[in-house]
């Protein structure tokens, strides 16, 4: 037998066991999908469940919805960047010893980019819930109007 033929066929042996696990697992998502198809409770249509927000409770607003402040959104944002710099550091946590000083100033870098964009945030007044630029602002207003 050829070598080529050889390391095909080994692949091949080693291909095998990959192509069972993947049987099994769309064996087990057609089993779970067809028990919830048959098992799962039947709702009738209303127009509370086709709301897409509200995941089919009556929504508690309005026509025009629930108004919330840009700053909710800008808080919400930061707060998931920031959340996820506390995931990558745990990471580097983990395995510091055996990544070494090469990673260690790789994750102070990172920190310091992380707290140049904080400080930005402080500084243009973005983590304000309307305190004092809104009085600044109010205040600015009633000068212009005098």
């Amino acid at each position: 037998m050829e070598p080529a033929a050889a390391g095909v066929q080994a692949g091949a042996a080693q291909l095998g066991p990959f192509l069972v696990y993947a049987l099994a697992v769309l064996g087990v998502l057609v089993f779970v999908l067809l028990a919830s198809w048959f098992l799962g409770g039947r709702v009738p249509r209303r127009t509370a469940t086709e709301e897409p927000f509200e995941s089919g409770i009556v929504p508690v607003a309005g026509e025009g919805g629930l108004r919330l402040s840009v700053e909710f959104f800008l808080v919400a944002m930061f707060f998931v960047v920031f959340d996820l710099e506390t995931i990558f550091l745990f990471a580097w946590a983990v395995s510091a010893k055996e990544l070494g000083w090469p990673a260690f100033a790789a994750v102070s870098l990172f920190v310091l980019v992380l707290l140049v964009a904080l400080v930005y945030e402080l500084a243009t007044g973005a983590l304000d819930w309307g305190g004092r630029r809104a009085v600044s602002r109010a205040a600015a207003a009633r000068e212009g109007t005098r």
